[in-house]
């Protein structure tokens, strides 16, 4: 059985969530804890940190562009990097942008100050990091809301990679309730239009023991 080993609130883990259920590929869920590398963890991947691939012939794969990439690649339908040379170097650099960007500047700041941490016994969060991420996630938004209102979706005319990443970036800052959404509309919009795929609803079901996620997070119609 194809399984995946991921944590419940890591964007990368939840990009590639999403990335099977669109392509409609079975998978065993094996939940990690954050920080933790358990010996199973050590020995299928050298970076010992989810989330990690295990497909139905036993091969092992690690780092989630990697894995996006090779399930993009190995079950063509939907394609999610896009049919062109072009469109295709537009996916990478947005899917880019939202995993490597917007998660130093937002998504650590506020979901690995203020929940990471406590998850794994460490110090408070730190107020100054905390600002910083506030202060960053409206540019990032009003950038979004300006692909989205210039085309379909984030990378042009079909749903892709660039979609996917953003989302997993939002969903877990959202989760903390922390995304100013009634400031950005075009960007509520889009989002409104992914959180209804499918492929991410059973995001909006997780729940961290403890840390309940406010009313609007699972709400189709925010």
């Amino acid at each position: 059985m194809r399984t995946l080993y991921h944590v419940l609130l890591c964007p990368k883990s939840r990009k590639i969530r999403i990335v099977l259920a669109e392509k409609k590929l079975a998978f065993l869920s094996v939940e990690e804890q954050p920080g933790a590398s358990r010996p199973e963890i050590l020995a299928l991947a050298p970076a010992s940190e989810p989330p990690v691939l295990v497909d139905e012939d036993g091969t092992s794969f690690s780092d989630s562009a990697a894995i996006a990439e090779y399930l993009d690649e190995a079950y063509g339908e939907p394609p999610l990097l896009g049919l062109t040379v072009r469109l295709r170097a537009e996916v990478r650099r947005l899917t880019g942008w939202f995993d490597g960007k917007f998660n130093r500047e937002v998504t650590a700041n506020l979901v690995g100050e203020k929940l990471v941490k406590r998850q794994i016994g460490g110090d408070g969060p730190d107020s100054r990091a905390v600002r910083a991420g506030f202060a960053a996630i409206g540019a990032h938004l009003d950038y979004l809301g300006s692909l989205a209102e210039r085309r379909r979706w984030l990378a042009g005319d079909i749903f892709s990679m660039a979609d996917i990443a953003a989302c997993a970036q939002l969903s877990c800052v959202d989760y903390l309730g922390d995304v100013p959404w009634n400031a950005h509309p075009a960007a509520k919009d889009w989002y409104a239009r992914v959180k209804s795929r499918p492929s991410v609803r059973p995001l909006l079901a997780d729940c961290v023991p403890g840390i309940p996620p406010p009313p609007t997070y699972a709400d189709l119609d925010f």
